[in-house]
């Protein structure tokens, strides 16, 4: 499945008001996993800067109006967005504020049925407690000291974290670092049996298993299971 987690950082709290958005930042995930593809961008927002926003995101005008609009790379974003779910922290403020500037250029809106809140899940998950994205951080123990002040693309790269945490979390069975070599650590991940299985495959199948393993490289993850101690892996 494929999802965008999104952020977005404005001139204010009221697209109503006349407030922009002035930069977007999206990361995709495939079935909850980043790919590595980004969508970035500072945007003028054709208006004054107040300094209540200026105080949050350090985004100064003298720095956007070199900037492009909105309408100059609204293409590229919703070529960029496709039909996947959107992920957003508090996703009803980027949505109203996304959705008015598609309204401006008489675009139709992104629909809520494709909205994932993360806000709405921590609320379910952890009811009464602070569901802040710093608070969510320090309880998924998430770095965020990078996150000095509010960045689309940063915010959105943390995001994608806390994302992962509130699905229930990342697998360490399928991290094979620092496995290679060490019987405690594989048995911290792998559960040993008794009386290892009878072997079930032929040595003709063995044999071609092995020439296709040769062929993916040397970074293959098979050759890091390889080297596993042999009663790790029964």
């Amino acid at each position: 499945m494929r999802e965008i987690v999104l952020d977005t950082e404005t001139t204010g709290l009221d697209p109503a008001s006349g407030h922009r958005v002035v930069e977007i930042g999206g990361i995709e995930l495939l079935n909850a996993i980043p790919t590595g593809q980004t969508f970035h961008v500072y945007l003028d927002p054709e208006r004054d800067m107040p300094e209540e926003a200026f105080r949050v995101h350090g985004l100064s005008l003298e720095f956007l109006t070199s900037k492009p609009l909105f309408a100059a790379i609204c293409s590229e974003l919703i070529e960029f967005l496709g039909e996947a779910k959107i992920v957003a922290h508090n996703a009803e403020f980027d949505m109203r504020f996304l959705n008015a500037e598609l309204a401006r250029l008489d675009l139709e809106p992104i629909g809520g049925h494709r909205v994932i809140d993360t806000l709405a899940l921590a609320r379910r998950k952890f009811p009464g407690a602070s569901n802040s994205l710093d608070a969510l951080c320090a309880r998924f123990g998430v770095d965020a000291s990078r996150r000095t002040r509010h960045g689309a693309l940063l915010d959105a790269e943390i995001l994608a974290e806390v994302y992962a945490e509130l699905c229930g979390g990342r697998q360490a069975a399928l991290v094979f670092g620092g496995l290679a070599g060490s019987a405690s650590g594989a048995e911290a991940l792998l559960t040993r049996r008794p009386e290892p299985l009878a072997p079930r495959l032929s040595a003709e199948e063995l044999a071609a298993h092995q020439a296709f393993v040769s062929g993916l490289g040397e970074k293959a993850l098979w050759l890091a299971y390889m080297q596993l101690p042999a009663a790790a892996a029964e």
